[in-house]
């Protein structure tokens, strides 16, 4: 009977790339992501006159700053863990070492998790959708129009959009940990294989103890006449 594991289990990707240089894609593209943040926040850091969001009195009533120096700390020292996990799996796939995966698939389920919750959210707090909304800048494009819509369409358009997002997630999962399974099952071969080759050397006895080999008779002696 074949496991469910083994019945999704699958040596490519995308349709056509391998799930090892998916994997490896994938930790580029997230590196990318991650050092793109980096940036922004340490330049947030040396200008923070510049670079900090400060809503005014007149859109909100009161005056927030959503980004002040802790919280831009925090999240440079997440972006630079997230780097550091990302080039984990990146050298992890190229060089076929699946402990070194293990954190970054460890992150997709973490994140996985967390937009689940937030789809679970909104289906049993439906109202908190408008007051997200209501929270918005009043110069955010459309806000009067989306928070003019019925509430059901909004939230089912909100359940969709989450739902292709965690599709997607699924998928990507699904390839990291095709590649964790394919580069533990080629060093589990080669162990084997490398075993069974010294046990084979060292338990098969030699060629001429296996096979008996009947001696020859000495050739009959010549008796004169």
């Amino acid at each position: 009977m074949i496991s469910p594991w083994d019945r999704w289990y699958s040596t490519s990707c995308c349709l056509c790339c391998h799930v090892r240089t998916g994997t490896i894609i994938l930790g580029i593209w997230y590196m990318i992501i991650n050092a793109v943040v980096l940036l922004i926040l340490l330049s947030a850091l040396y200008d923070p006159v510049q670079y900090r969001y400060h809503l005014t009195s007149s859109e909100l009533g009161t005056d927030i700053d959503v980004m002040d120096d802790a919280n831009i700390c925090i999240a440079t020292a997440i972006s630079l863990l997230m780097i550091l996990i990302c080039g984990m799996a990146t050298y992890g796939a190229y060089k076929q070492h699946a402990a070194w995966i293990i954190p970054f698939f460890c992150y997709q389920i973490f994140d996985f998790a967390l937009n689940t919750l937030v789809a679970i959210s909104v289906v049993v707090y439906p109202n908190t959708v408008q007051d997200y909304l209501q929270q918005l800048p009043g110069t955010f494009p459309y806000k009067e129009d989306i928070m003019s819509t019925n509430n059901v369409c909004l939230v089912f358009a909100v359940l969709l959009f989450i739902g292709c997002i965690l599709s997607f997630k699924a998928y990507l999962i699904g390839c990291v940990w095709n590649c964790y399974r394919y580069v533990s099952g080629r060093g589990t071969t080669e162990v084997l294989v490398y075993v069974t080759t010294n046990d084979t050397t060292v338990l098969l006895p030699p060629y001429e103890e296996a096979v008996a080999i009947p001696p020859k008779d000495p050739p009959p002696q010549y008796l004169e006449a």
